[in-house]
């Protein structure tokens, strides 16, 4: 994936609706350095699916940006950010095909209630899709991405224009979480009570939704 900010991009025209949006998902089979963002990482060709029951959040941004996914040209992607976040019912699915048929690997986490959250520190997530009830406290919508300072800031391994359209909270709280998502990096991902399961097949009640 590119990893350069870019402020020759026509991002004006880019016109992706910024939606007060933003889910948390889970990094399969990588350890994250703890406080340290993750280093720039090529995105896949699939998407993910993610649902959480709720999610909590302190320091929120949202600007848009371009992923380059492997085998794929550059798609268009919200990337959502925060300084802080707590999730409960977390559940994150990605089918894959093999000679045997589809198989879906299935996370859940953060479902043992009060103190057994899931918990994420400088978190980024590129998304194109999001469904949610959301609550947002001391929101700017509007702003210069390359403003914002609410957050943890723009993700410098994206392909951004510091001048484009942004949004960013002191906080923001979500509920009935659905998104779709390309790529996910954070300095700290804690995954309280983690279960990472395979299922033969694909669709509905295998995967997240």
């Amino acid at each position: 994936m590119e990893s350069l900010v870019r402020g020759g991009t026509r991002w004006r025209r880019f016109a992706v609706v910024m939606v007060p949006s933003v889910a948390a998902t889970a990094a399969i089979g990588v350890a994250l350095a703890q406080g340290a963002l993750a280093a720039s990482f090529s995105v896949s060709g699939q998407q993910f699916k993610v649902t959480a029951e709720t999610l909590d959040g302190h320091g929120f941004e949202q600007y848009g940006a371009l992923d380059v996914p492997s085998g794929k040209g550059p798609v268009p992607v919200a990337v959502s950010a925060f300084t802080d976040a707590t999730i409960t019912g977390l559940c994150q699915s990605v089918v894959i095909p093999t000679p045997i048929g589809d198989v879906t690997l299935k996370l859940k986490a953060g479902n043992g209630g009060k103190g057994h959250e899931v918990k994420a520190k400088n978190l980024y997530i590129d998304l194109d899709q999001l469904d949610a009830d959301a609550t947002f406290y001391g929101i700017n919508i509007g702003v210069a991405a390359g403003s914002m300072d609410k957050g943890p800031g723009i993700d410098n391994k994206k392909t951004t224009d510091p001048g484009s359209f942004a949004q960013e909270a002191d906080r923001a709280h979500l509920t009935n979480v659905r998104q779709t998502a390309w790529g996910t990096s954070a300095g700290t991902f804690k995954l309280s009570g983690l279960s990472l399961r395979l299922h033969m097949g694909s669709g509905k009640g295998v995967e997240c939704y």
